[in-house]
């Protein structure tokens, strides 16, 4: 189905999943700050949002398959496929490599997915995938890479601005790009200000931006299981060239002090990628606005590592 990004798209996502996820809580977390807690969306992130956007409006056009949905993730697209496809009650098959966390694999299974390992690579998995989707005439769906995805994630924006009254700036972790592009696509339409974080290791839509085109990056970041994609979207390249939205980069010692800090100082726990927005934050050398939310977009994540001793 032809589908475009634009703030119409993310009006209409709002409407088909109003009442299926949870909107996002919006608390004050300093002065001028604001942390909107979309890692307390049902499968731990803010993926649930593009996931079900993306089945129900198959579902709505009647050409949501018998096969169901496929997607190549192990990661939270994955999580949140399963748990959409479950609620539309369609199969969800779930590609990963053979050496996926077993954690993983058995929280899939938990949402009803059948889960396919297949070689010792992502690229393995996703071939596979494809050829799944081919042959059994599943619906194949992206982590973020599609209009509805992205539109989906954009519905976060406006519950941020129902919530947080003047907004001006929002702050969001950009992997592929499909929760920054459906972000700063409701947030053209507001005139609310949108910082884009990556890590420096982890860069596609900064470099995407310098180099005037899609390209592809290396990955080498604390954050690189969630903010790891080695290219963003096309909407995502189109959306950073508006002039509201700034790229930032920031290093790994600041996305794990931010995520630190966030445990220490409010016990919330979130993965590095939800963490490098507040990073983005933490580190600039200006204030970002005068009613800023970060966006802290997911939480599957070991905690282990912020009570151990000594850390």
């Amino acid at each position: 189905m032809e589908q475009q990004l634009d703030y119409a798209a993310v009006r209409a996502a709002a409407g088909r999943i109003a009442g299926a996820i949870r909107p996002a809580a919006v608390v004050p977390a300093a002065e001028g700050v604001w942390y909107a807690l979309e890692y307390l969306q049902h499968t731990g992130s803010f993926k649930a949002r593009g996931a079900r956007n993306f089945l129900a409006a198959h579902h709505r056009a009647g050409i949501l398959p018998e096969a169901g949905v496929t997607i190549a993730s192990g990661g939270n697209a994955g999580l949140a496929c399963a748990w959409a496809a479950r609620a539309q009650g369609v199969p969800a098959t779930v590609f990963l490599p053979a050496n996926a966390p077993r954690v993983k694999v058995e929280r899939l299974r938990g949402y009803g997915a059948e889960v396919r390992l297949v070689g010792d690579r992502y690229a393995d998995a996703l071939a596979a995938c494809e050829e799944f989707a081919a042959a059994s005439g599943a619906l194949a769906s992206h982590a973020y890479d599609h209009p509805l995805i992205a539109a989906g994630a954009g519905t976060l924006l406006d519950e941020i601005r129902a919530a947080l009254p003047g907004l001006d700036t929002v702050v969001v972790a950009v992997g592929g790009g499909g929760l920054f592009a459906g972000i700063a696509t409701a947030a053209r339409e507001h005139g609310v200000r949108v910082v884009a974080a990556e890590p420096e290791n982890s860069s596609a839509l900064n470099a995407a931006l310098e180099a005037g085109r899609v390209v592809d990056v290396a990955v080498d970041s604390v954050a690189g299981d969630s903010l790891g994609a080695t290219r963003v979207s096309a909407d995502a390249l189109a959306a950073a060239r508006y002039e509201s939205v700034r790229s930032v980069l920031v290093p790994d010692q600041a996305i794990t002090a931010a995520r630190r800090a966030l445990w220490e100082e409010h016990r919330i726990v979130v993965e590095a990628g939800a963490a490098t927005a507040l990073a983005a934050l933490r580190t600039a050398p200006q204030p970002l606005g005068e009613r800023v939310a970060v966006v802290l977009c997911g939480a599957n994540t070991d905690p282990r590592d912020l009570t151990a001793p000594g850390i």
